[in-house]
């Protein structure tokens, strides 16, 4: 089924519905399309901290504890 067909067929069934059902429906839509868009945020915070320059210098420090330093393994 393609996606017009869906939303005609979902249009068709909101206009049997109560106007308090139609408000859940409309709050659960808002809630999905918030959480697109939190996704699209998230990656793009993600994508911007990763490509920046920021934190370069983490990349070249030295490492100032080596595995002998440990006292204790855990597994």
């Amino acid at each position: 089924m393609s996606r017009e067909e869906l939303i005609k067929i979902t249009i068709e069934k909101l206009h049997q519905l109560s106007d308090s059902r139609i408000q859940e429906v409309s709050d659960y839509v808002s809630f999905l399309a918030s959480r697109i868009d939190d996704k699209i945020i998230s990656d793009g915070i993600k994508t911007l901290t990763s490509n920046s320059k920021s934190y370069e210098f983490l990349h070249s420090e030295e490492e100032l504890y080596q595995v002998n330093d440990l006292k204790e393994k855990y597994q």
